[in-house]
């Protein structure tokens, strides 16, 4: 079986190459990648399918924009300044190398690894993405301090999902 830093080396030279579709097989292992445009599809044997309540959410989201129209001032403004951190070139970020389950502490019982303003080295860990029961250790890969946490405890991720920002040192 691949490990979990083998896996992110192949997504990244696949992105990097005119590759359109990879397939890995070992020991009764899949792992098949499909790349669309500018974004890269990752499939394994075990993946579950994708859950047919998306269109009652998006059905059931529409009478809930009213209300939202009218926070829309306030809401703007907010956005606009998170956007603008996460377009500075002076912050890093940290992204998620897979799609999964975000998850800030080692245990529920347990403190978050880190939290804005924390330090970190470029081995220390930041989260866990949980994939298919397992558990992948995060680590920051740069030396600075936690300037935001994207995402929520619990939180579903995508694959490349920016989950920290980090102001390098």
């Amino acid at each position: 079986m691949l490990k979990i830093q083998e896996i992110r080396e192949i997504i990244k030279l696949i992105d990097q190459s005119n590759i359109d579709e990879f397939t890995y097989e070992n020991e009764g292992s899949k792992i098949k990648m499909k790349k669309h445009a500018a974004q890269t599809v990752v499939n394994t044997q075990v993946a579950a399918p994708a859950p047919q309540a998306v269109p009652p959410l998006q059905a059931q989201a529409a009478p809930q924009a009213q209300p939202a129209a009218q926070q829309a001032p306030t809401a703007a403004a907010d956005t606009k300044q998170e956007a603008s951190k996460q377009e500075d070139p002076n912050l890093h970020k940290i992204t998620s190398p897979m799609v999964g389950t975000f998850y800030a502490s080692p245990s529920p019982d347990q403190a978050a690894y880190v939290q804005e303003g924390d330090k970190v080295g470029e081995n220390s860990v930041v989260c866990i993405v949980e994939a298919m029961k397992l558990f992948n250790e995060i680590e920051a890969e740069v030396k600075g301090e936690i300037v935001e946490v994207l995402v929520d405890n619990g939180q579903l991720v995508e694959y490349g999902q920016p989950l920290f920002l980090v102001k390098t040192v």
